[in-house]
């Protein structure tokens, strides 16, 4: 990050796996929409990626607000500590965090051998941000987990539910490295769990928001505090490429951002969506969901 001064009332805006997809469109986003003197800070593992990025936003006849690079792996837990206690003692805090990093999965490899990876970036790297930027968000900030449908309990065998319903957040944590070990132990379908690994991660994603939110409700809710966990809706992307087939009403980053952002620059938060999974501004009941078949379908095809 440069040295140069920002505005006393600026707001600084931070969102990670922001190179491509999703990520990147609410960089853009943002740049478009929060003022001249604000900061959006784009981030990403790969340091040519990220200048890349921050050299495309910054082309665009639409950007608005300052936009620089920092390169963050969120899979380490002590750089985004140190990043966040960072933002805190230059700055004051922080007023906008996105978790949005996620890694590549595919139906055409085991998902044991690709766990590791997804799960330390979409669980780690989610687990990271909540416990580091959570301390130094402003009042009135937005502290958001990107998951999806997927991510309510119902999408879980029964026998799993206690694992995350009302837990902490070291409880959470406590339950993925159990799913995880039971990944690569072979025994994860015979306790419950699907073998299609972004169910559980999703879910656990979901759980660890409303964990932070739990704590955090009475203080966030009197300052105008939102903490939540985001469902796009189907994005057209690599990412979700393998998994489904019907795109017919898939969105472009760029249109799945949208929702997003208008919930992120609101003025005034709104405390039903407080600590939920909110899809295009509308809480998703958190017991709801049901199994999916198809993507399992597709690893013993």
């Amino acid at each position: 990050m440069t040295n140069a001064r920002i505005a006393a009332n600026a707001r600084i805006a931070l969102v990670t796996g922001a190179n491509q997809g999703l990520g990147f469109a609410l960089v853009e986003g943002l740049a478009a929409r929060m003022a001249r003197d604000d900061l959006v800070l784009l981030t990403g593992r790969d340091a040519h990626r990220v200048a890349e990025a921050v050299a495309r936003v910054d082309a665009s006849a639409a950007t608005v607000s300052r936009v620089e690079g920092r390169v963050l792996d969120v899979t380490d837990a002590r750089a985004v500590r140190e990043l966040a206690a960072e933002l805190g003692a230059r700055h004051g805090g922080v007023d906008i965090v996105v978790s949005n990093a996620s890694a590549m999965l595919t139906p055409d490899r085991s998902q044991s051998e690709q766990a590791d990876a997804f799960i330390d970036v979409a669980n780690g790297g989610a687990h990271a941000v909540l416990r580091s930027f959570g301390p130094v968000l402003r009042p009135g900030g937005r502290l958001i987990v990107v998951a999806s449908s997927l991510g309510t309990l119902g999408h879980l065998d029964a026998r799993l539910h206690a694992l995350f319903d009302g837990s902490s957040l070291d409880e959470v944590e406590a339950a993925v490295e159990s799913w995880r070990a039971a990944v690569h132990a072979g025994t994860e379908r015979e306790l419950g769990w699907p073998q299609w690994i972004n169910v559980p991660s999703k879910v656990a994603q979901v759980a660890a928001v409303r964990a932070v939110a739990a704590e955090r409700r009475d203080a966030d809710l009197a300052r105008g505090t939102l903490v939540a966990a985001v469902c796009p809706g189907l994005v057209d992307t690599p990412l979700s490429r393998p998994w489904f087939t019907d795109f017919s009403q898939a969105q472009t980053p760029a249109q799945a951002a949208v929702a997003i952002l208008d919930l992120l620059l609101r003025e005034k938060a709104d405390p039903a969506q407080y600590g939920e999974l909110v899809r295009f501004g509308e809480v998703l009941p958190w017991h709801a969901g049901r199994p999916p078949r198809h993507q399992e379908q597709l690893l013993n095809s």
